[in-house]
């Protein structure tokens, strides 16, 4: 009986041994599309998402620092451990589970399409054949725009991060870009460089490429890390720091019902 008292004492010992203890976690982030990320004047990242993680790592107890890296090499930067969570307005897809784990839902995260004010554009292969239409690469909206209007004749461009779309959108160079519509919204539209531009046609709806809203972005070994996220995000929800952040930000619900 002392010998198996014993063994469940060393088996308990070496599993401790093998657990990681999480002091800091460090968090991968495109500092192009605010208002969940972007880069203010000083260099600092900074945003809606930014600030919500900030909540959870003092949840957690830890220390998280922000590595940028442009969203088409995210997740191949993640799994090569540059850094150990997404936390990018990162949509979840049945695509993205086959190489890497998700939190709990963050918020939703609907995709919808930009043009200049009065367009007769809608989100169409029929409407925008013959058009050019920006995208961010490694993007949902791209996955969208690949398979539903580039094989019917829709050129589809793609640019490294969202600031070149707009950048192209703007000064005549795309019809128009689809992109996420919170982003675009607070990020774009209710700013001085969307003046001219508005909404064409609505939401855009396809779980197989869209997904269902974003989550954090996490190796499929670290569970004990996905959980503490988890415990964290149900902390920031119950004690109302989620709706007091997402107040600061926007002038509605981004996770109607949680």
């Amino acid at each position: 009986m002392k010998k198996l008292a014993l063994c469940v004492a060393l088996a308990v010992m070496a599993t401790g041994a093998l657990a990681k203890e999480w002091k800091t976690v460090r968090i991968g982030v495109d500092a192009s599309y605010p208002p969940f990320e972007s880069k203010a004047a000083s260099g600092q990242v900074v945003g809606f998402d930014v600030d919500l993680t900030k909540a959870l790592c003092t949840k957690m107890n830890v220390k998280c620092v922000w590595i940028e890296q442009d969203f088409d090499g995210i997740i191949p930067a993640l799994k090569g451990k540059k850094f150990d969570a997404i936390v990018s307005s990162l949509t979840v897809t049945d695509k993205r589970r086959e190489q890497i784990d998700f939190s709990d839902k963050l918020f939703d995260a609907p995709a919808r399409m930009i043009a200049k004010a009065g367009s007769p554009l809608l989100p169409t292969a029929e409407s925008l054949k013959g058009k050019r239409i920006g995208v961010e690469q490694g993007t949902t909206q791209e996955a969208y725009a690949k398979a539903y209007w580039q094989p019917k004749g829709v050129t589809v461009v793609p640019y490294q991060n969202q600031d070149q779309v707009y950048a192209d959108l703007t000064s005549g160079r795309l019809d128009a870009a689809l992109q996420d519509e919170i982003q675009a919204d607070a990020g774009f539209l209710k700013t001085p460089r969307g003046k001219g531009f508005a909404w064409a046609g609505p939401e855009v709806k396809d779980p197989k490429t869209i997904g269902e809203g974003t989550a954090i972005g996490l190796r499929k070994d670290d569970t004990d890390l996905k959980t503490m996220f988890n415990r964290a995000l149900a902390q920031v929800h119950q004690d109302g720091t989620f709706t007091k952040l997402e107040k600061q930000y926007f002038d509605f619900e981004i996770y109607p019902g949680h």
